[in-house]
């Protein structure tokens, strides 16, 4: 056993050790631990918030009557958590920026072996000639006149693959991983990201997702506890046909009761009359008769006995500790019991219960104590029917005190009213209508009386399907189904979720940013419509479609074209849609294009009663549609993993549904408020600084090793290498690396207040769009460019026999390799210094320190290591050529010629193409910044040789990070040229 598992398997003591029902619990437990150890590794005790190990599994099958139930829970305790939390593994992800680059190194391959296969035909070509072939000083050996031609060919061949593999950037990679694991830290450093009231910061699980954070156009969220806090509060329930609130702790009805000339009276008024019908005083429309009366106390008394028996709910651990010793909490006030839940509704129902005065006190393996009113009841625990996403209901059967068996049932009103056969149906549908009209959560509580030959029966099947060794979910949710029926309605509860700070202020920013956002939710239509309204999803001037209550392929399949016509037809420039569950499921079965087209022409998308796995089938169905856009999907819950698996980005909200989403996660943060920083920010800092580094690494390569292939035009094609082979190492791993490293992790192009205050921003990175095929194309040429300048400026310096040099000597090929070395080196250097906009003093560091590096580095290497060196060919000549005023000259020249032609065209293309992010700058320039922090801005009415004047003393160290104050607040406007997708009306602005 590894030490990771056998740190979990580590049971408790409890008081029930020395029982055989509690060794074989135990027993049982432990084997489920060990089989399935890596998935509950993964879950989360509800009351600790710790892994979930054996002795958490004791708690959750504490309510068991005997050996064969307990292995009945522990196999169905094992699918439930394969439901939950291995729906599918995750395929490895892949970014957009990956796939540019493997499409960028194809392309690198193909140069290369085009390249290989020139020089290879035109060597044939020039030794053609017998004068070529065979000069007097290069005589063959007759070994190599009688050799393969075609052998020597392919030698040839793979000798200038050799001589030219410098252009594929293998360097790249490391540097990307690098960039992404130390770029990672900047999330979690970041203090916006920090929630302080529950001490979280965000995390990131994977770094490999960095880029792909701004390139999302599709985000899918859960609502409670994503949109939501998660902390329900008991508001109103529906018992028996009336309405009833809230109010301090007391149950009121609504409207004055035609029978009470008071008006509301507590129903907390009437509870301790439960034993003493003669002193009870109703507040409702029953009637004054004792039977009506009778009847109403019963069933108030079932419906909040229901709240306090059926459900999953324990009490704290400190408090727990005299269970199995008589009366466990009977001391203690209601006040003073703390509950812990895996679902926040159960813990709200069972607080609001003990406030109304029937308290759940505790529960062992085969008990339950609540208390009414003061009076302690046992309840023998005989079965729980766990909760699961397709019933969307739990059950528990109890015997009451008094001998009576009943079965106890919760869930939604689309799972449990369909089930009764009794009760105010009607009445209760009304109610939870309204309820869900006003965005409450609603559940509804049902009831069954067992005879003892049905317990028998149901006692026998729940045997059967538990122990089954084939197809037992199968049989389970038949017994589930035979079990969950003729069900007396008792009523329904609402609960409140409130929206969690600046939810719509985030999801404003992420229309504008041009990003969709989906709602996916489990909850009833009318609640998730209202949370959606007021959470500004969908906001008033909306044209609002329905795909809702579809029950056949054809009835779905004509709803779509409706709608389809609908938005063709209308001038609404916004729709948004809502689909159901089980209209889903039809249009995902036969009509996925047509729903797929209704869906692109909405820009709000609300998808209710979903369960876990059509959340992931619905980001599927987005992320393999023709466009493939990036998806982003968030959720707070295990329910949430699946989707947040099938998303190409991973959000993982740390609320209080435990840490399943946020381990499944590629990131987690503590609030959805978070995202639009995430996004706008970080997502955008770090697409631009990785696309930035894809394309300068090749064309650094092309720059390196364009002049190796010219060279051959002009030493017959012999193979021979123009640069010394310490610097065809060092060149990626020494003098051109850290630059661009330090630019990936620290550049910042625009200030990040601005990028958060004006989501528009993010469209201009969206698509891909700075690692397109124009702009490789444009960082191919201008390597290639570049490279044709090194090496003809070097060429025409030398190509007449004129000695450079004071004592009369000649440079050679060495030094023509080294001059050409050393114009490389200090151009692609200055290359990323104007590429860089965000100066701090590790960027001057590493930038001019590596141009120096490569000068001591040549000095020592050349006049005082070689005597220590095998070769000698680099003896003296770096000092050779610098002691060359010729070539000092011919150096700057040629920088200068390199770079100004790249200066120009920015410069041009910032006057005549400007994007957004350019304009910004130039606003943020205007209004408080007095020295740009890029070289190649400039401001308005500024002319251009006034611009490249203040570039170059940029460049000579003139203007300083320190000169500059960014000021830009949250008030700032937009744009004139941005328009609020929610206003349609354009913004006012005296600076853009």
């Amino acid at each position: 056993m590894s030490p990771a598992r056998s740190r979990f398997v580590q049971i408790h003591g409890t008081d029930d050790n020395n029982s055989k029902n509690g060794r074989n619990c135990k027993l049982f437990l432990l084997v489920l631990y060990l089989l399935n150890g890596e998935k509950f590794k993964h879950q989360e005790d509800p009351c600790s918030k710790k892994p979930l190990g054996p002795e958490s599994l004791l708690l959750r099958g504490a309510r068991l009557k005997n050996t064969k139930e307990i292995f009945g829970v522990a196999v169905y305790t094992g699918m439930e958590t394969k439901m939950a939390l291995n729906y599918k593994s995750k395929s490895q992800k892949r970014s957009a920026v990956e796939k540019s680059m493997n499409t960028f190194l194809i392309i690198y391959l193909i140069i290369l072996i085009a390249e290989a296969i020139i020089s290879t035909i035109l060597k044939y070509t020039w030794q053609a000639e017998e004068k070529w072939d065979e000069p007097w000083y290069n005589q063959k050996t007759e070994h190599q006149r009688n050799s393969s031609k075609i052998l020597r060919f392919i030698s040839d061949f793979l000798a200038f693959l050799v001589l030219y593999n410098f252009i594929i950037p293998i360097s790249l990679y490391v540097t990307v991983e690098m960039q992404k694991f130390l770029g990672s830290f900047f999330i979690g450093w970041d203090l916006d990201l920090y929630h302080e009231e529950s001490d979280q910061k965000a995390q990131v699980n994977t770094s490999d997702l960095n880029e792909e954070l701004g390139q999302v156009e599709y985000v899918f969220t859960d609502k409670t506890g994503t949109l939501t806090e998660n902390e329900m509060q008991f508001r109103e329930c529906s018992i028996n046909g009336i309405k009833y609130q809230e109010i301090n702790g007391r149950l009121v009805s609504e409207g004055p009761s035609p029978d009470s000339s008071e008006g509301n009276l507590s129903y907390l008024s009437s509870l301790p009359h439960l034993n003493n019908l003669s002193h009870f005083t109703t507040s409702s429309s029953f009637g004054s008769s004792p039977e009506n009366e009778t009847e109403l106390i019963k069933k108030h008394d079932l419906f909040f006995k229901a709240v306090s028996l059926c459900h999953t709910v324990q009490i704290s651990s400190v408090q727990t500790d005299g269970i199995g010793d008589g009366p466990w909490q009977s001391n203690l006030a209601p006040s003073q019991l703390e509950y812990y839940a895996s679902s926040p509704d159960e813990k709200a129902l069972v607080e609001a219960a003990a406030r109304i005065g029937v308290v759940f006190i505790g529960s062992s393996e085969e008990t339950v104590e609540v208390k009414t009113l003061g009076k302690l009841e046992r309840y023998k625990l005989l079965h729980v029917l766990e909760f699961d996403s397709d019933r969307r209901r739990m059950s528990v059967i109890v015997q009451a005190p008094s001998g009576e068996k009943f079965l106890f049932a919760k869930g939604a009103e689309s799972s449990i009213l369909p089930k009764c056969i009794g009760g105010e149906i009607e009445k209760t549908r009304i109610h939870v209508d309204e309820f869900a009209l006003k965005g409450l959560r609603t559940l509804c509580m049902a009831y069954r009386q067992l005879t003892s030959k049905e317990y028998e029966e149901i006692d026998r099947r729940l045997f059967e399907a538990r122990t089954a060794l084939q197809q037992r979910e199968e049989k389970l949710a038949h017994v589930f189904q035979f079990i969950e029926k003729d069900l007396i309605l008792l009523g329904a509860t609402a609960v409140e979720d409130r929206l969690q700070d600046k939810v719509r202020e985030t999801i404003e920013a992420l229309r504008m940013a041009g990003i969709k956002v989906w709602v996916l939710t489990g909850d009833k239509h009318e609640t998730a419509v209202s949370v959606s309204l007021s959470c500004g999803h969908f906001h008033r001037t909306m044209n609002i479609l329905e795909l809702t209550n579809q029950k056949s392929d054809s009835d779905c399949a004509e709803q779509l074209r409706q709608l389809a016509r609908r938005i063709k037809e209308d001038h609404v420039i916004q729709h948004g849609l809502v689909v159901d569950g089980t209209s889903l499921s039809l249009a995902l079965r036969e009509h996925e294009k047509l729903f797929m087209d209704v869906c692109r022409n909405c820009s709000a998308v609300l998808c209710c009663r979903m369960a876990p796995l059509q959340k992931a089938k619905v980001i599927r169905l987005i992320k393999v549609s023709p466009e493939k856009p990036i998806t982003l999907a968030v959720g707070d819950g295990a329910n949430d993993v699946s989707m947040i698996q099938e998303a190409h980005v991973g959000i993982g909200i740390m609320g209080k549904e435990g840490r399943q989403a946020a381990r499944n996660s590629d990131y987690a943060i503590a609030r959805f408020k978070f995202l639009s920083k995430l996004l706008f920010v970080h997502g955008h800092f770090y697409y631009i600084r990785i696309a930035t580094l894809v394309q300068y690494f090749f064309y650094k390569n092309v720059c390196f090793i364009t002049p190796q292939f010219l060279y051959q035009f002009y030493c017959l094609f012999s193979q021979q290498t123009l640069y010394d082979s310490v610097y065809l190492t060092l060149y990626n791993i020494c003098f051109t690396s850290l630059p661009i490293l330090t630019y990936s992790l620290l550049e910042q192009h625009i200030d990040p207040h601005v990028l958060q205050n004006k989501p528009t921003l993010y469209r201009d990175i969206s698509k891909n769009r700075q690692l397109s095929i124009k702009t490789f194309l444009y960082w191919t040429i201008l390597g290639f460019s570049h490279a044709f300048i090194f090496f003809f400026g070097s060429y025409f310096l030398m190509e007449k026999d004129i000695s450079l040099l004071g004592n009369g000597q000649m440079f050679g090929n060495w030094t023509f390799g080294t001059l050409v070395f050393t114009v490389m080196v200090i151009t692609v250097t200055v290359k990323m210094a104007l590429e860089t906009h965000f100066w701090t003093w590790v960027n001057h560091l590493v930038t001019w320190g590596s141009i120096i590096f490569y000068f001591v580095f040549s000095l020592f290497y050349g006049g005082i290591l070689w005597p220590f060196l095998s070769s000698q060919n680099m003896y003296f000549v770096f000092i050779q050529l610098l002691s060359s005023g010729s070539a000092w000259f011919a150096i700057i020249l040629m920088v200068v010629t390199c770079l100004f032609l790249d200066i120009v065209k920015k410069v041009f293309d910032r006057l005549l193409h400007p994007t957004n992010t350019e304009k910004a700058q130039l606003a943020e320039t205007n209004s408080s910044i007095k020295c740009l922090d890029s070289m190649c801005c400039f401001s308005e009415g500024e002319t251009v040789c006034a611009s490249v004047g203040r570039m170059l003393e940029r460049v000579i160290g003139r203007c300083s990070p320190t000169h500059v104050s960014r000021l830009w607040s949250a008030s700032d406007p937009f744009c004139s040229n941005d328009r609020s997708i929610l206003t349609l009306s354009t913004m006012e602005s005296s600076t853009c």
